[in-house]
């Protein structure tokens, strides 16, 4: 019984130093990874860079996408395919970030009416609420050094509204110097000229958020489309058929290719137009 609590004490001793060690040399391994010129510093050092370019340009991401049918078929067409993408994918990138950019410029349109709106009803002179609430808005952009100038030293306000107005986007700010310029000539109120430009604003862009919901149904059916040819690959594949080697090496194989990718992009390209058509009514 003696011996068994010793040999129970003497194994939990030598468990104790190997956690302690296996501890040690994990500090140690850590600190040499850390430290300036080691191993993980001159990784990220290497790839920083291009990490970074590869975060703002992500339609690269086409040709390492195109080189796993490439490997898998054994062609370059793929990877030919996957070059000519990258132009495309990266003008679609552009033109959603584009968008992004005009709705949120939007947005802070409305939210400059209404804090200047209630800024006014607070006591504060139009230059003044016009000022504070462009500086916590941002919807001036870079037109907002002129627009503040104007508002404080007595220029042409609505004149400088206009000049930001016509960035995409910011339509709005012309409905805005229109209210500033009726309220300056006719001495009428400012801040209920903008509260109804405000719900009109809203209300524009409501309307167009319950468009887009509508419209979610018919994306995404663009999407299955685009889709489906990826999903026929995988599927014949599984059953031991060989597709990419029959398309990438056989005459046959490369005209039904051709002509697939034609009818493919044909399609993708109509119904996409035609739900646009329905996103601009």
């Amino acid at each position: 019984m003696t011996a068994t609590v010793l040999g129970a004490a003497l194994c939990a001793v030598l468990a104790l130093a190997w956690t302690a060690g296996h501890e040690r040399a994990a500090r140690r391994a850590r600190a040499v990874l850390a430290a300036p010129g080691g191993p993980a510093r001159t990784w990220s050092t290497a790839l920083g860079p291009w990490w970074e370019r590869l975060r703002g340009r992500p339609e690269w991401l086409c040709l390492p996408a195109a080189g796993v049918p490439a490997l898998l078929g054994s062609s370059p067409l793929p990877l030919l395919a996957g070059a000519l993408a990258v132009p495309l994918v990266g003008r679609r990138l552009r033109t959603a970030r584009a968008r992004r950019e005009r709705e949120q410029r939007a947005d802070r349109v409305v939210a400059l009416c209404g804090a200047v709106a209630g800024e006014l009803r607070a006591g504060w002179q139009p230059a003044q609420a016009l000022t504070f609430a462009a500086r916590t808005s941002g919807a001036l952009g870079g037109q907002e050094a002129a627009v503040l100038a104007a508002a404080r030293f007595g220029g042409d306000v609505p004149e400088a509204l206009r000049r930001a107005a016509r960035r995409d986007g910011a339509d709005g700010l012309a409905g805005m110097a229109a209210c500033w310029q009726v309220a300056v000539d006719g001495g009428a109120g400012l801040a209920a000229g903008l509260d109804r430009l405000e719900s009109a604003l809203r209300s524009h862009r409501d309307q167009q958020e319950r468009l887009r919901a509508q419209l979610a149904g018919a994306w995404a059916t663009v999407a299955v489309l685009a889709v489906l040819p990826v999903a026929g690959l995988g599927l014949g594949s599984a059953l031991g058929a060989r597709p990419l080697w029959v398309l990438l090496h056989t005459p046959a194989g490369l005209g039904c290719l051709f002509v697939g990718g034609v009818l493919e992009t044909a399609g993708l390209w109509w119904a996409a137009r035609i739900v646009r058509g329905g996103e601009r009514l």
